[in-house]
């Protein structure tokens, strides 16, 4: 028998992951965060002992420490967009607003306008 090499031993787990509605991917029962950016819904996972690597078409976008037990989650800051600059956007021309994520838009109203609704709703049902 010959002694062990010196370096450590870098066994690499490969593993193929979807990437959740939250942008994460599920690791040994934890979630590890991927770019806002990121296109593919399927990337690949490389497990080592001390962190974890995703690949997006063989390209690495996340790099993170592996988390000690399960069901917690890892986001990077660098991944998420920021809020502050999605304030900072020009506003659009219509009233209407993007919520993140969603895509859905939604008219900008005041109250006065619901409480309009609701008092008329109201005059409609009475008998």
């Amino acid at each position: 028998m010959r002694p062990l090499p010196l370096a450590a031993f870098r066994s690499v787990l490969k593993l193929e992951r979807r990437i959740s509605r939250e942008g994460m991917v599920s690791v040994g029962g934890n979630a590890y965060s991927v770019p806002d950016a990121t296109r593919s819904r399927m990337v690949e996972v490389h497990s080592l002992a001390d962190e974890v690597r995703i690949f997006e078409n063989g390209t690495l976008i996340a790099v993170h420490p592996v988390l000690e037990g399960r069901k917690q989650r890892r986001v990077h800051p660098d991944h998420r967009r920021s809020m502050a600059s999605q304030r900072s956007r020009p506003p659009t021309t219509d009233s209407s607003v993007v919520l993140q994520g969603a895509g859905d838009r939604v008219t900008h109203r005041s109250l006065a306008f619901y409480d309009a609704v609701g008092k008329a709703m109201a005059r409609e049902n009475r008998p």
